[in-house]
């Protein structure tokens, strides 16, 4: 019996084999017709690595899967120029600036980029108008309105089901609590967000406009730009008489129109140029069902060196994290800290960057992923994505430099604890519970009760330890960067304040500001090599794929991408609430928490 699978093994491979050498020849053939390269941007573009599953045809793609496509696009001699199709973009201000740069960077390769939208919001717009020509057709809309900051309160909510939020916090600025505790913001919450927030539209929306669009028609000065946006939003007949956009087209008539400004008749689009193609299956085909079974395992190349890029994507826990039940991923400290001890075992690896996209959770959980990159003997880097705040700046502090975006969302140095008290929910819907417990304080994460004094006072001795905590690491790791601070020095920076990266820079908490193509530059270099070197990529942890979740005894829900799950979560006006209510469950037995505010939102 072993004999034939042994058998039916190699038969497989020689076809693969065989199937692979007929696509490379096919590749080869169609090199020679000059292409335009086509690539789709919608959506959240998640971080998270992402596993080969046939079950499910072609692997999701990240958002360094599609960066990697840009980049081959500029390397490819054989396309003549990139055409990329914003399609509702849902993503913060650092990754549009990273997408901003990865398009000037095609730019300045000698090709030319060209956007299409069908309706542009804001990001769309952000993102297309660093192009060379900006093309909508007449029936759409530009909703260049500003950018503006959401947040959800839920006490009123709370408190007529009976449910009350009992919370505690270290740190004026801290608001994590504050969509539970409150119906408003408070006046330090508002003044900190108001900062961020003029941030952002000087720098990031008003000033990208006035950098890519500047001498078309009337945009000159920020002035000028801000003067447009409060006009918005715009038809698409408007923002062409503006200035804003180039073109009103079709888009396959846009493609004729860029053949012609090419001179160039015979170019050929190739739609989602460099995507992984959708294999089909049937289920009917032993070879079929083997692939099913048996999937392609990611390969990191053969090259002698190696960046490691391991992934802190989504709320930080305890535990194995894994895939969200609404769509994206949890950052487990288990897991975390396995990838950390297989790039510092792996010989190859010269470097670690460690890419965060975290609002932060569990502080143990944090501390045990810090803890981890400080014993790591490779050099790390961390590099900040949209987010990396609270528990994600906690853990970016166990890299040996920082790199922020602009845009990136940093800081909120703070601690919070506490629960949900569900009595008054018992008492509505006629359950009643009754305990027996010995000790004072027995009681502390009891869901049925707030905390008694006692409760408190002890939950308040826990939170302040765990603070100090922070500003320790935080002060050992600026100091190793050569940033002393002062403890007051500090605690003006801390308190729980949140900062854009560009003010970060300005304050010493980040090192530098950069795109993670930059922190890998970086990273080879403090690893021995040349920023130039070519290198392989050990991308971590391993995602699982549909098969490997059932192996495991879990969910096989929880190994669906977000594209196959969660209709919730892409729906903003309720995703942000299921991801809320998601974090608290997970966090529910955890005393302190180091995270921001539950459904914070920066358009």
């Amino acid at each position: 019996m072993l004999h034939r699978w042994t058998a039916l093994a190699i038969v497989i491979t020689l076809f693969t084999g065989l199937a692979d050498a007929q696509d490379a020849g096919k590749n080869d053939k169609a090199g020679a017709t000059p292409q335009l390269a086509h690539i789709r941007l919608a959506g959240a573009l998640d971080e998270s690595p992402v596993a080969p599953d046939p079950l499910f045809g072609a692997s999701a793609e990240n958002f360094k899967t599609k960066l990697d496509r840009i980049k081959k696009a500029m390397n490819d001699k054989n396309v003549e120029g990139l055409v990329l199709h914003l399609d509702g973009l849902s993503i913060g201000y650092a990754k549009m600036e990273e997408l901003r740069k990865a398009i000037s960077d095609f730019r300045k390769s000698g090709k030319k980029v060209f956007a299409y939208m069908d309706s542009g919001d804001s990001k769309d717009y952000l993102v297309s108008c660093e192009a060379d020509a900006v093309c909508m057709p007449a029936s759409g809309w530009l909703m260049l309105v500003g950018t503006r900051t959401e947040v959800m309160f839920y006490k009123d909510l709370l408190e007529k089901l009976g449910i009350r939020a009992d919370f505690l916090q270290f740190g004026i600025f801290k608001f994590a609590a504050e969509p539970f505790i409150r119906n408003n913001m408070s006046k330090e919450a508002r003044a900190q967000y108001s900062l961020v927030l003029d941030d952002f539209f000087t720098h990031s929306y008003v000033g990208s406009i006035q950098r890519s669009r500047k001498g078309k028609k009337g945009i000159t000065t920020g002035n000028s730009v801000r003067e447009l946006i409060d006009e918005g939003p715009f038809t698409a007949q408007k923002a062409l008489k503006l200035g804003l956009i180039d073109e009103i087209n079709y888009f396959d008539d846009f493609q004729e129109s860029i053949r012609k400004s090419l001179g160039k008749k015979d170019l050929k689009l190739v739609k989602d140029y460099g995507s992984e193609k959708k294999a089909q299956l049937d289920l009917s085909n032993p070879f079929d069902l083997l692939k099913i079974l048996n999937p392609p395992k990611a390969s990191v190349g053969t090259r002698n060196d190696r960046i490691a890029i391991i992934y802190a994507v989504g709320p930080i826990v305890t535990g194995k994290g894994g895939s969200s039940f609404v769509g994206g991923s949890m950052v487990g400290s288990t897991t975390m800290v396995e990838a950390i001890r297989e790039a510092e075992k792996d010989p190859k690896v010269r470097a670690i960057i460690l890419r965060v996209d975290s609002p932060g959770g569990s502080a143990l959980a944090s501390d045990l992923i810090w803890n981890e990159l400080k014993r790591c003997k490779k050099p790390v880097i961390a590099s900040m994505s949209d987010v990396a705040a609270s528990g994600g700046y906690y853990i970016s502090m166990g890299a040996k430099k920082v790199y922020a975006q602009p845009g990136t969302l940093t800081g909120s140095i703070g601690v919070v604890g506490g629960k949900l008290a569900l009595g008054g929910l018992y008492d509505k819907v006629g359950l009643s519970v009754e305990t027996i417990s010995k000790g004072k304080n027995a009681g502390i994460l009891s869901s049925t009760h707030p905390f008694s004094p006692s409760e408190k006072k002890a939950m308040e001795a826990l939170m302040q330890e765990v603070y100090d905590q922070f500003l320790d690491k935080v002060t050992e790791n600026r100091s190793a960067a050569g940033r002393k601070f002062t403890r007051k020095q500090l605690i003006d920076l801390a308190e729980g304040r949140i900062w854009t990266g560009r003010q970060a820079l300005e304050r010493g908490l980040v090192d530098a500001l950069g795109s993670l193509d930059d922190a890998v530059a970086d990273a080879k270099v403090m690893g021995g090599l040349k920023a130039d070197t070519d290198v392989d990529y050990l991308i971590l942890p391993k995602a699982r794929s549909f098969l490997d979740t059932l192996a495991e005894g879990g969910s096989p829900l929880g190994a669906l991408s977000a594209k196959e799950l969660s209709v919730l979560a892409n729906l903003p006006e309720l995703g942000e609430h299921a991801h809320a209510v998601e974090a608290m469950l997970q966090l529910r037995t955890e005393p302190v928490w180091v995270m921001l505010p539950h459904g914070i939102r920066v358009r």
